[in-house]
């Protein structure tokens, strides 16, 4: 067997090793595995997940040759959750695997309590009683939940739990912190013993630019009364001040100072959304607190205190055009202070356990370190529980989005997947499965759809014929493409969920492959 490391080399490089580790750690219960589960549950085992436990009581019928290729012609009649399981456990022999043959329904029914030893659990094509239920059970045992469902050409996912916190959530574009309008007093000194007025040549294209801006930044504030450029014009007139301090075409550092100039500009102190976090009444800790809300509550102590406002130094420099002397020496002086930072912040962390009766050294250093490396980037996810938003969805967006012409297909699909379960607790079968009742079963469907959006508050507020005849066409299909790409989302969320690493998706993800569209409904 191939060593970890080397196994999933690809995959440790977005996520690391620690969030590889937490992959390993985890335990994920799947329930049903027609072609949607299996393929999240692909995903995962590939991935190195902990151990799966599928849960499905069904035979393998002729019909599911046709949408699930982890079974063939000689599973046919025998247990679908025993087939799926062999096969997965091909995959990845690593990985712990075991079945249960068992209807989920019942087992939500009758043993709500084995939900409990899982970190997170899928559902896949739940009807909306049992899915009710099944999310109650997860929030009271601090169970992940991820929904997720395809239906023809439609499908869905939706994540449910109480609350998701990240500390690691490696958003696409974020500004360096580099603090070139609020430098401390090593930065600066560091910055004065660089000459920008030098007459060499090969000296002056190799200063770098963040000591550039820095000083130009002093310069400008010196002659404005301490302030730096706000507006446009004034923005345009420092650009000129440092374009007059080229000495030749050539010099990049200064064309690299030139196109960060915007960033001595940025707000100073913290964001708007760290600012949130730090005022979260969960941030007022006790021996019951999460390490992520002992170390906010540092966080913020820090903030008010060694801070002086800014949050911890990250301490790492882009790459710039710079003789390899002044890179280094910048690079430890950017080093030393995020070292300095981190270490108050460990103080006060150790400081705050003591307080609540804890270990002082029950949270790591190296946690403590990436916690501040990363503070500019927290985030907290809360998710509604799914009956409060079937039962009260947020009005004012579900009525923008039945009249908003790019939302309005979406927004239908997820009332029909509501009125298919309604009306397979009617009428025991999905609509559509005999062509003989097409006219009462799209009739009904309709009358079920405008009775859930009356119910929601949206009186007078129907959907198409076009989107409720496609409803009825699908007639229940599980199609193996829309299952793969259903499927394939739902793994997704499940690995930030696990790593804690990236943001989750908040809302229902509704996949609409009739115009190849994805959407976020935010209610």
């Amino acid at each position: 067997m191939a060593e970890p490391k080397t196994k999933y080399d690809r995959q440790i490089r977005i996520w690391g090793e620690q969030g590889q580790t937490a992959l390993e750690k985890a335990s994920i219960c799947l329930l049903n595995c027609g072609p949607t589960g299996s393929e999240a549950l692909k995903n995962l085992v590939l991935g190195g997940v902990g151990s799966i436990t599928i849960i499905d009581g069904s035979k393998v019928e002729e019909g599911d040759l046709g949408n699930n290729f982890m079974v063939d012609e000689s599973s046919i009649g025998q247990s679908k959750a025993k087939c799926v399981c062999a096969f997965l456990q091909e995959l990845n022999d690593a990985v712990k695997a075991k079945f249960v043959e068992e209807s989920p329904e019942a087992l939500i029914e009758m043993n709500p309590s084995f939900f409990s030893q899982f970190t997170l659990v899928i559902a896949t094509q739940l009807k909306e009683p049992s899915m009710l239920k099944l999310d109650k059970i997860c929030r009271q045992a601090d169970v992940m939940l991820v929904v997720a469902r395809s239906y023809g050409l439609t499908g869905l996912v939706r994540i449910s739990l109480k609350e998701h916190t990240v500390i690691e959530s490696k958003p696409d574009h974020f500004l360096d912190d580099l603090r070139l309008n609020n430098p401390w007093p090593e930065l600066k000194r560091f910055a004065e013993s660089i000459d920008l007025s030098t007459t060499d040549p090969v000296v002056h294209k190799h200063i770098p630019y963040v000591i550039i801006l820095v000083k130009m930044a002093e310069e400008w504030a010196n002659a404005h009364n301490g302030s730096l450029p706000s507006t446009r014009e004034e923005k345009r007139e420092f650009k000129d001040l440092l374009k007059s301090k080229k000495i030749a075409l050539d010099e990049d550092n200064y064309k690299e100072a030139i196109d960060a100039s915007f960033k001595i500009s940025t707000s100073r102190g913290i964001s708007s959304n760290l600012r949130k976090i730090i005022d979260d009444s969960s941030a007022e800790v006790d021996s019951a607190s999460s390490d992520f809300w002992v170390m906010v509550a540092a966080l913020k102590e820090f903030i008010l205190n060694e801070g002086d406002g800014e949050a911890p130094l990250e301490g790492a420099i882009p790459d710039m055009t710079s003789s390899t002397e002044f890179y280094v020496n910048l690079q430890k002086i950017y080093q030393a202070k995020a070292e300095e930072d981190s270490l108050a912040v460990e103080s006060r962390v150790r400081d705050i356990l003591k307080r609540v009766g804890r270990d002082p050294a029950s949270i790591s250093k190296g946690n403590i370190k990436s916690f501040c490396r990363n503070a500019r980037k927290l985030m907290v996810c809360r998710y509604r529980p799914i009956e409060d938003e079937f039962n009260s969805p947020t009005l004012s967006e579900l009525q923008k989005y039945l009249t908003d012409e790019d939302y309005s297909i979406a927004v239908g699909f997820y009332i029909l997947l509501r009125a298919v379960d309604r009306f397979a607790t009617n009428y025991n079968r999905f609509p559509g499965l005999f062509d003989g009742a097409v006219d009462e079963d799209i009739s009904r469907l309709k009358t079920i759809a405008v009775g859930i959006l009356s119910d929601l508050g949206c009186n007078g507020s129907t959907l198409t014929d076009d989107l409720i005849n496609e409803m009825h066409r699908f007639g229940g299909a599980e199609l193996h493409t829309v299952a793969a790409i259903i499927g394939g989302i739902a793994s997704q969320e499940v690995i930030k969920l696990i790593t804690k690493q990236f943001i989750p998706m908040s809302g229902t993800f509704i996949f609409n492959a009739i115009d190849h569209k994805s959407q976020l409904l935010g209610l």
